[in-house]
């Protein structure tokens, strides 16, 4: 056994439960903001009709403003060092929960979805920390776990959260979230000792953009994040429209509430089948699970459009929701494997850019499928996820590029 991981293996489960613990603070907090926006906005001078534009405008717009800065968080976080980084994250979204806290009108609202995408990158710089402390044949477990705690939260904050929305208000929701998220930043910044060095060399620029060009030298990488994308466009479409969807079914007065009924089930299946997966991947191959994973998810997307109540489109949701899951978890053990090690932590800190790309697109997508009908969004997403298994076959068998370029490596 490598002496290195010998010592390492006490380490990887307290810094794991760390960075699971805030993966879930963080999601909970996207997940409550992002589902009740369309409940919100009303209370904010926008018209009845107008939401579903306004839905989609916004997650749109917020998610592209922070998209073109992630190669600069993964490279900066190779120069210096990882762990202010991410903590850099949290505190985003902190300013983010305190803004929609405090916001007025649409526009300040606006402003502090931004803002909360300037946390982007986060999850790579994570996941390449606890790589280096995990042991070889407990890392797809490892990141199932942590990466499960994500879709995990964003579907139980609204179940917790429908309930406070209904009886006090999203202001006393967002204050909670806000105090949650402020333990988050001191717990990360002061609960483990990041032992990495950056190489303190280079110019910043130079390396962010150099990160880019690391993705799109490698014949695999660069196939492997459009089939994510595709893989992930369709599930965020399809959750962006989800409330309007459960509003649609449902017609009591505490609609926030039945949303998180709604996200909260499908919360459960993850629970039981984001680390089973990587169980799995562990023993028959991380490619072998990621690809029926996937096609899994295809034959169940279409299921919500025949759903005829609030129960059945629950049950066929949390069936999608626990597989989607799965799959997304998994889809960072395969990226980590197919990265040569010298660059991981920049390359990773691209990681969640298919779903923050489909958080963008696929909304904008939304917005002429539910002219047709609003529920027209979950076959489309079976299409979404149908081309992007056939992309991920062809990201497998390409290369994985071994060499890495000279103006990549630490100095």
């Amino acid at each position: 056994m490598n002496p290195t991981a010998a010592v390492a293996a006490p380490r990887w489960l307290p810094l794991l439960t760390l960075f699971t613990v805030a993966s879930f603070v963080e999601a909970m907090f996207w997940g409550q903001i992002t589902a009740f926006t369309p409940l919100y906005l009303p209370h904010l001078g926008i018209a009845p009709d107008d939401v579903k534009g306004w839905t989609g405008t916004i997650t749109a717009v917020s998610t592209l403003v922070g998209l073109p800065l992630l190669p600069f968080w993964g490279a900066l976080a190779d120069r210096y060092s990882r762990q202010p980084v991410i903590v850099r994250s949290f505190v985003a979204h902190l300013l983010a929960g305190l803004l929609a806290l405090l916001a007025g009108n649409v526009w300040v609202f606006l402003l502090a979805r931004t803002v909360q995408n300037f946390s982007l990158g986060n999850s790579g710089l994570m996941m390449t920390t606890l790589a280096e402390r995990t042991p070889p044949g407990r890392i797809a477990l490892a990141f199932s776990v942590m990466n499960g705690a994500g879709p995990l939260a964003a579907f139980l904050g609204p179940l917790l959260g429908g309930p406070i929305l209904d009886h006090w208000g999203f202001q006393v929701l967002m204050g909670i979230d806000v105090v949650l998220l402020a333990c988050v930043v001191l717990a990360t910044g002061f609960g483990y000792r990041d032992n990495y060095v950056g190489t303190n060399r280079g110019s910043l620029l130079g390396m962010a953009w150099d990160s880019v060009g690391i993705v799109g030298r490698s014949p695999r990488l660069r196939v492997l994040f459009s089939a994510l994308f595709l893989l992930f466009g369709g599930w965020m479409m399809a959750l962006t429209y989800l409330p309007l969807a459960v509003a649609r079914l449902y017609h009591g007065a505490d609609q926030g509430t039945a949303v998180g009924w709604v996200l909260g089930a499908g919360g459960l299946t993850t629970l039981v089948c984001s680390p089973l997966m990587g169980a799995l991947a562990d023993r028959l191959g991380l490619w072998r699970v990621l690809l029926i994973g996937a096609a899994i998810t295809v034959l169940l997307w279409p299921l919500p459009l025949f759903a005829g109540d609030l129960v059945t489109f629950a049950a066929a949701w949390a069936a999608i929701n626990g597989v989607a899951s799965g799959v997304f978890a998994l889809s960072f053990a395969v990226l980590s494997n197919s990265t040569p090690a010298p660059v991981r932590g920049r390359v990773m800190a691209f990681s969640y850019l298919p779903v923050n790309a489909g958080l963008a697109l696929g909304p904008a997508l939304g917005s002429l499928v539910t002219q047709v009908s609003l529920f027209a969004v979950f076959p489309a997403a079976a299409v979404l996820t149908a081309l992007g298994i056939v992309v991920l076959l062809l990201a497998r068998r390409r290369p994985m590029d071994a060499e890495v370029p000279l103006a990549a490596l630490p100095v």
